[in-house]
């Protein structure tokens, strides 16, 4: 008897959380309102899944989970502190979603060498995030670093 009921409980533990596109929706917007533009640690830990891929990380950067939380506190917000994030527009259909979305920063510390230039600057991103069980499991985007790099040297 003792064997069912643990049996019982892992079974339950383990079924699948069925999100509706709408959830996903929030989900991937409080990542980026809480992460990206707040910071919070442990809305990133709550959201980012172990099994999480970076699709398009550069070539030599992880593409987990460290690959992100490097990324974003190594070179976004210490080259953009105040950063800001405004969502355009959403789409989503079954697993994915597609966001569009702008960053709004002040350049006050050094990007990929280029010295903080006081600049308020912003640039468009397209992600596409795949979730299973309200957590982010695969991650590809689309963002031109070279219009970045040149609103912050000219």
């Amino acid at each position: 008897m003792f064997a069912l009921f643990v049996i019982m409980i892992f079974v339950a533990e383990t079924k699948p959380i069925k999100m509706t596109t709408e959830q996903n929706k929030a989900t991937v917007r409080r990542f980026n309102k809480e992460f990206i533009e707040g910071g919070n640690l442990n809305s990133f830990n709550e959201i980012i899944d172990a099994s999480f891929i970076n699709h398009t990380a550069p070539d030599g950067v992880p593409k987990g989970p460290e690959g992100v939380m490097y990324f974003f506190n190594h070179f976004l917000k210490p080259a953009f502190p105040d950063l800001t994030v405004s969502i355009n527009d959403q789409v989503a259909e079954g697993d994915k979603v597609t966001t569009y979305k702008t960053f709004t920063a002040t350049h006050k510390g050094e990007l990929f060498g280029v010295p903080a230039s006081g600049k308020k600057i912003s640039w468009e991103v397209i992600d596409i995030i795949r979730l299973k069980d309200g957590k982010f499991t695969d991650h590809w985007n689309v963002l031109n670093w070279q219009a970045v790099m040149q609103q912050i040297a000219n």
